[in-house]
């Protein structure tokens, strides 16, 4: 059975797309969230980031030939940004790091 046709994979990749889609939109009120509010985006956004994290890695060490392109196609398209996909989930990281230090200098 090829990478993309497990049903738990196919399952994986709806919610995660569903859920980061409804993460983003509701992110575009965040300068209208009280600290706790903040807070808390802050943390789904992090537990967001872990779970992408974990599929992606489930595709580099599947053997499937789809999941293979599949990380190919990501890379190709995130050097043209001049990024790797380390490099992506990097910066994700120093932003969420400094939401937090913004919110802990605030009253």
């Amino acid at each position: 059975m090829g990478f993309f046709d497990s049903d738990i994979v196919q399952h994986e990749a709806k919610q995660l797309f569903e859920d980061y889609q409804a993460l983003i939109k509701l992110g575009s009120n965040y300068g209208k969230f009280d600290r706790e509010g903040k807070k808390l985006f802050i943390e789904q956004m992090e537990a967001m980031m872990e779970r992408y994290r974990i599929f992606m890695k489930r595709f580099e060490l599947s053997e499937d030939f789809m999941a293979q392109m599949t990380i190919e196609q990501l890379k190709t398209q995130l050097s043209q940004f001049g990024v790797t996909p380390q490099q992506m989930f990097d910066q994700m990281h120093f932003t969420l790091q400094r939401m937090k230090a913004e919110l802990g200098t605030q009253q």
